[in-house]
């Protein structure tokens, strides 16, 4: 009789063991899985007419007529706009029917202070005055995208700023000129004040048109 207890509790030990052990490799196998890294996410440049395509489907919504007046890039931490890139676009949009114009910004910075990654419209509604119907043009206009820009006015002076400065902040501002010609302003600084120099491109043609400080 003892030889048969003995065997049981033998056998009962034996589970228990193997249970342990068995409970013991899980616990291990979990516990040394690596815990999945975090994705990184990284900032997304734009061209100019990228951002202005971005910025029309959100405006069409907004009004059907509603036409570009101006595209303007803003300079962030994350693009010194050297390839014609910036991370923020913001475009101002007029339309005839609504009688109004308003801001769209595009935005494809990772920065706590930037706008929301994506097209959204900023502040409220303007007034639409002759001002702005004047300088409304058709998006089909831009032939002459701003790394395109930034390599001819490169070619007619700006070379020499990059080489003196190769981290020459570069920002862009499309615009029609007194002729009515829709241009590309490439702008050797953060501001049009505050510049080394600037070069003016025909935003349809190609064509380089002045350069100046």
């Amino acid at each position: 009789m003892n030889f048969y207890r003995l065997a049981f509790a033998s056998g009962v030990i034996s589970v228990a063991i193997l249970t342990a052990a068995c409970s013991s490799t899980e616990n291990k196998s979990t516990t040394e899985t690596p815990a999945p890294k975090p994705q990184i996410k990284l900032p997304a440049p734009y061209t100019g007419q990228q951002a202005l395509n971005q910025m029309a489907g959100l405006a069409w919504k907004w009004s059907p007529d509603a036409q570009p007046a101006r595209l303007e890039s803003v300079l962030t931490p994350e693009t010194n706009g050297q390839d014609g890139k910036s991370t923020v676009w913001r475009g101002y949009f007029a339309s005839p029917s609504h009688r109004a114009t308003i801001t769209f910004v595009c935005s494809g910075s990772r920065q706590k202070d930037a706008p929301p990654f994506g097209v959204s419209t900023e502040g409220a509604e303007g007034p639409y005055n002759a001002n702005a119907a004047n300088l409304a043009f058709l998006p089909l206009l831009l032939k002459t995208d701003t790394d395109k820009a930034f390599a001819i006015a490169q070619e007619h002076g700006g070379d020499a700023l990059v080489k003196k400065d190769p981290q020459q902040p570069i920002t862009y501002v499309l615009l029609k000129d007194k002729k009515q010609n829709l241009v590309w302003y490439v702008i050797y600084g953060t501001s049009e004040k505050d510049r080394k120099g600037i070069g003016v491109i025909n935003a349809t043609t190609g064509a380089f048109i002045s350069a100046g400080k």
